[in-house]
């Protein structure tokens, strides 16, 4: 994944259980909060400037209410947010973790907490990114906190809320989190389309045996950025898992058919993921064996050569050791003689090679 900067506050180790300690990418920018109050017959888009009017919603409200924070570096807004609806001080700890693995818990009935990580290509760098998200599920609202502000992950899901497509609208804070956690899976598959379409293009190069030691970086980055996805993807599979064996009451059995096609398109992506390591791991093997084999017909090509040399080498230097008594020396065709015997016996050597099928 890409190589980021990660903020590690010293008082992190040997602090209490809960402090707000923001873990994670430095950031510059202040945390943008909206609330977005909707049900099947209106909706309102509202962004909000002070923490007092991020309150929770009454039980009575007949709308469900989506607080969408963009921001997690700011542990007095976390903290205030916590407060207002009475968050336990683990959960908002986990909430500012970047660095916190996919889970789901459940609070006492009263709310249910998940985190999982968003996952996308950076054009520039050509890299794997992920992005901290975190959700809180209550009675009639849920939360959600994003790791960055660049771009709105969610706007997909807002889009269909403003138009009332789809059955957002007409379902509860339950329909929307699995719309939510939706919209991150789907993003897996366009991460895996990417790997996919990168993998091809090693390929072709490898069987068309152009590629170069820019084709083996590629492969070794390639490798381990799946190995690392399957780390952020393989709980994502356990913690919907557990949503719908839970039985939790903010859970509404209409959900549960969402949940399970949703867990079916996570293992669909763990499957991908384990196939494109293999096909990585096999098109290693190959380009290694490519060179194994381009470095062996060079040796071959040289020991054929030597071989040839080696007994016209010989004559040679027989003839060159300049002693007075060698009668060869003063034969009026000596020159054209050797030559010939030369030029034979490297025609006889070449025949005995090519028939031994050594070239």
């Amino acid at each position: 994944m890409g190589r980021r900067r990660y903020k590690h506050s010293e008082k992190k180790v040997g602090t209490s259980p809960g402090s707000l300690i923001y873990v994670g990418q430095d950031t510059d920018y202040k945390t943008a909060i909206r609330r977005i109050l909707y049900n099947e017959a209106s909706y309102t888009v509202e962004t909000l400037k002070r923490l007092d009017s991020c309150g929770r919603p009454t039980d009575g409200s007949p709308f469900v209410s989506w607080l969408n924070v963009d921001g997690i570096h700011e542990p007095a807004v976390v903290e205030r947010i916590g407060q207002q609806y009475q968050l336990h001080p683990l959960l908002l700890e986990d909430v500012m973790n970047s660095q916190q693995k996919p889970k789901v818990e459940e609070y006492d009935g009263a709310y249910v907490f998940s985190t999982l990580k968003m996952l996308h290509f950076n054009s520039d760098t050509q890299e794997l990114e992920n992005e901290h998200l975190s959700f809180v599920l209550g009675k009639n609202y849920l939360i959600s906190f994003q790791e960055e502000r660049k771009v709105d992950l969610f706007q997909p899901v807002l889009d269909r809320i403003e138009a009332s497509a789809g059955k957002t609208r007409r379902n509860g804070p339950d329909y929307l989190l699995y719309a939510l956690m939706d919209l991150v899976v789907d993003h897996y598959f366009v991460v895996l389309d990417s790997i996919g379409e990168k993998l091809e293009i090693l390929e072709n190069s490898i069987i068309q045996q152009v590629a170069g030691q820019q084709t083996l970086t590629r492969l070794y980055t390639l490798k381990r950025e799946l190995t690392l996805m399957r780390k952020v993807v393989w709980p994502v599979r356990e913690m919907i898992n557990r949503l719908i064996l839970e039985d939790s009451e903010l859970i509404r059995p209409a959900t549960m058919p969402f949940l399970r096609d949703l867990y079916d398109h996570v293992v669909q992506v763990l499957d991908s993921i384990d196939s494109y390591r293999e096909l990585a791991t096999g098109l290693l093997d190959v380009y290694l064996s490519t060179l194994s084999n381009r470095m062996n017909a060079v040796m071959k090509t040289l020991t054929i050569f030597s071989a040839i040399f080696m007994p016209l080498t010989f004559i040679v230097g027989v003839y060159g050791m300049n002693f007075d008594n060698m009668p060869e020396l003063r034969t009026q065709n000596g020159y054209f003689v050797v030559m010939g015997i030369m030029v034979v016996l490297t025609v006889l050597m070449v025949i005995y090679f090519r028939r031994r099928r050594w070239f």
